[in-house]
């Protein structure tokens, strides 16, 4: 397993993104040889450096955009073979249209029609045999044995969640107990046995060649075997607290396993003043590109909405900021003038019957949303962070969720971590479970994540499925 952005990313993947990034290269090579393979002077021609370079970086970079849009490196894969193939038939499909538009728009750009239909017939049948491989090499390599030390909830938690991540090929082998004289010392765990005592952790390892342990003891005090994982430590074993590797494998704070702790020694939490200004010119360039790159989407959507039904096409909605100021958030309007006419603010749901026909649309693709970019412009917002809440919402939530105001200590976001992860919320439980991927984000901050989170948005938006 490896760690980027502090969540675990399979090893089969980054070979896929490695091995399939390289073939791509080599098949439009293979495409030039194949199409000029009797003229090796207009070969050197047409690979000339660095003209040819800027054609691969392109073609290369559509493509893996379109690779990892259709969700072939996604930790879950295509249950079937032809499921993972029509993903690859309109990964090309599409990559291809991509390089039309492009090319006609940059014609610098071009690669040849020969070299092109040679380099998708290549690029799929190395793609296509490259994944079968890599398949099959992935069952047959060992897998790493871990143990989880302890048998509460916490354990529990560690398990099912592994459970649903076979793309990491953990082998759990079960439970080491925190006391020989305990009841629960025996037997089974999650479909997992107990395979011991903590008192025989280091025998248990031996036997078993474990070679990463889990530590989710929930009462450590005078029952840690702090000398043996000590030992275990430096002979190479990894060891693990619970609460990290949960945050790792979910990509959230699980609040209801953290202490406070936890908040004030785990690693994370930095925010150098580097990070905060290259935050903030991230904020301004994407802002401004996407203000106007969406000038032509927000007209239309302009025209539709004083079309569907009466009212004002924008409004102002308070909302709270960093360091809990208010201020005003801008929307298109998506719901009917009279949509809080009875009882003030309310939680907007999936199916809200105050949505307006247009705006159910709107609130699909998140087109509502777009004059928020002067908001991020402005200041008032970031372009990632964790979405804003009315005042009256977050004098709520401050009440019943722990750490609640912790969101507030950055800008809100246009879109954000939890936005991307998350579905519609509309409750206090919603809210709780949004508020542990914005810790996660919090925990984890950076430019690199940021930029992250906003290829992901436009993939999420693309499909019609991101939520609010």
């Amino acid at each position: 397993m490896i760690r980027i952005f502090s969540q675990y990313i399979s090893v089969k993947t980054l070979m896929l993104v490695g091995l399939e990034t390289a073939l791509l290269v080599l098949s439009l090579v293979c495409a030039v040889r194949v199409r000029f393979w009797n003229s090796p002077g207009e070969f050197a021609a047409y690979t000339d450096l660095p003209h040819f370079g800027w054609q691969v970086l392109v073609v290369v970079g559509i493509f893996q955009m379109c690779f990892y849009f259709n969700e072939l490196y996604d930790p879950q894969p295509a249950e079937r073979r032809e499921d993972e193939i029509l993903r690859i038939g309109q990964a090309l499909s599409a990559a291809a249209l991509m390089l039309g538009l492009l090319y006609f728009l940059f014609p610098g750009l071009l690669v040849g029609r020969g070299v092109f239909f040679l380099n998708m017939v290549l690029a799929c049948g190395f793609i296509l045999l490259v994944r079968q491989a890599v398949d099959k090499l992935w069952l047959a390599a060992p897998t790493p044995n871990m143990v989880i030390l302890g048998t509460g909830m916490l354990a529990a938690t560690v398990a099912r969640e592994l459970s649903v991540r076979p793309d990491l090929r953990i082998n759990l082998l079960g439970f080491v107990h925190e006391s020989a004289v305990s009841p629960a010392a025996s037997g089974t765990l999650f479909g997992r046995p107990v395979v011991g005592p903590a008192e025989q952790l280091e025998t248990v390892a031996a036997e078993k060649r474990v070679s990463r342990i889990v530590v989710a003891m929930e009462d450590r005090r005078g029952l840690l075997p702090t000398a043996s994982l000590v030992r275990l430590r430096v002979q190479g074993v990894i060891v693990e607290d619970a609460h990290s590797i949960i945050s790792a494998l979910t990509g959230r704070v699980w609040l209801s396993t953290v202490r406070p702790s936890w908040f004030v020694f785990s690693d994370g939490f930095r925010r150098s003043r580097l990070t905060t200004l290259l935050k903030r010119a991230l904020d301004i360039c994407f802002g401004v590109l996407g203000f106007v790159l969406s000038l032509p989407v927000m007209a239309a959507v302009v025209l539709a909405v004083k079309l569907d039904s009466r009212g004002p096409v924008l409004y102002r909605q308070e909302r709270v900021g960093a360091r809990g100021r208010s201020f005003q958030v801008l929307k298109f309007r998506s719901m009917r003038v009279d949509a809080e006419k009875n009882g003030g603010a309310q939680w907007a749901s999936v199916n809200d019957p105050r949505v307006t026909r247009i705006g159910k649309y709107l609130r699909k693709f998140r087109f509502d949303e777009l004059p928020q970019f002067v908001n991020v412009i402005r200041g008032d917002m970031s372009f990632v962070g964790p979405r804003p809440e009315r005042p009256v919402f977050v004098s709520e939530l401050r009440k019943e969720i722990p750490y609640y105001d912790e969101r507030h200590s950055v800008r809100p976001g246009l879109t954000g971590w939890a936005q991307v992860q998350y579905p519609y919320g509309a409750s206090v439980e919603d809210a709780y479970r949004k508020l542990e991927y914005d810790l996660f984000y919090l925990k984890n901050m950076s430019v690199f994540f940021d930029c992250a989170i906003i290829f992901q948005t436009v993939r999420t938006v693309l499909m019609g499925r991101l939520g609010r």
